[in-house]
């Protein structure tokens, strides 16, 4: 099509147009098209996420795909440009095939990232909004793009991780259920009495209003330990609640072990020293 058009315009001036010239107009055509490209690439991204939001896919498989789409929009018109300038087809897949091979070898830990990221986008381990932990990172997931997967720690810091390191390694997903089994221990003396610390327990755990009560819900002698009977509660919370009931159920155990004349022992050895009679 560029070519016509320089055609007719070389017609127009009676075929004398210099080769700058002709040059000159195939360089401000080639800009008129990339920037025609940008506004149709931009488009019909806007029309392809519209789309699959339509048919509710996940955040993190639309982000994936849209990034996917724009990358393959983005080679066609720039190799649809260079057609214009006499790149031939025979060249195009010769420079692919050749860029193919080069970029595999420069970057293929890059390659790993983009398998990961199909990984993640098929299997679904995680979706966006979710709390992971994986390799001593974690955080809710913010974004995940092409090549790499973004957390927000609870302290607003950005982690950026490789999709191949998150494709090749244990991911726990906290958020993945609806509820969460808590379970909290605490320990009493060996003097203290035993009835009244677990009557004590399943109180906090029935005064809670955020714990699931229709869930089944335990208290139990965990461990004789050393210093201490280490006793155990056991209980289905949402999600959403499991810290702050965690928090709450430590300090009403301190305050009402204390209220109720209970010890919380400390690591301690008792020594007893035998004098012979000799």
């Amino acid at each position: 099509m560029i070519q016509n058009w320089l055609y007719d315009i070389q017609d127009y001036l009676g075929g004398a147009g210099p080769v700058a010239v002709t040059f000159l107009l195939k360089v401000l055509l080639c800009i008129l098209v990339w920037l025609i490209g940008r506004k149709v690439i931009s488009w019909v991204m806007n029309a392809f996420r519209n789309m699959l939001h339509r048919s509710k896919m996940q955040e993190g498989a639309i982000t994936f795909s849209c990034s996917m789409l724009r990358i393959l929009l983005y080679c066609v018109l720039v190799l649809w440009i260079g057609m214009q300038f006499g790149v031939t087809e025979t060249s195009v897949a010769a420079l692919v095939a050749s860029a193919g091979v080069a970029i595999g070898l420069a970057f293929q830990g890059g390659l790993s990232n983009l398998a990961g990221g199909f990984i993640i986008l098929v299997f679904q381990p995680f979706h966006v909004g979710d709390y992971i932990i994986t390799q001593e990172k974690e955080g809710t997931v913010q974004k995940i793009d092409i090549m790499y997967t973004t957390l927000l720690t609870t302290d607003t810091r950005r982690v950026i991780v490789p999709n191949g390191t998150l494709a090749e390694n244990v991911i726990v997903n906290v958020t993945a259920a609806d509820r969460r089994k808590l379970e909290v221990k605490a320990s009493i003396s060996y003097e203290d009495d035993l009835e009244t610390a677990k009557a004590v327990l399943n109180r906090l755990i029935l005064e809670n209003p955020d714990v699931l009560h229709e869930e089944e819900t335990l208290v139990f002698v965990s461990e004789l330990a050393d210093s201490g009977v280490v006793l155990g509660l056991r209980c289905w919370v949402p999600t959403e609640k499991y810290y702050p009931v965690l928090w709450q159920m430590n300090e009403r155990i301190k305050i009402e072990f204390d209220r109720a004349g209970l010890h919380i022992p400390y690591p301690q050895m008792d020594v007893h020293v035998s004098r012979d009679a000799s």
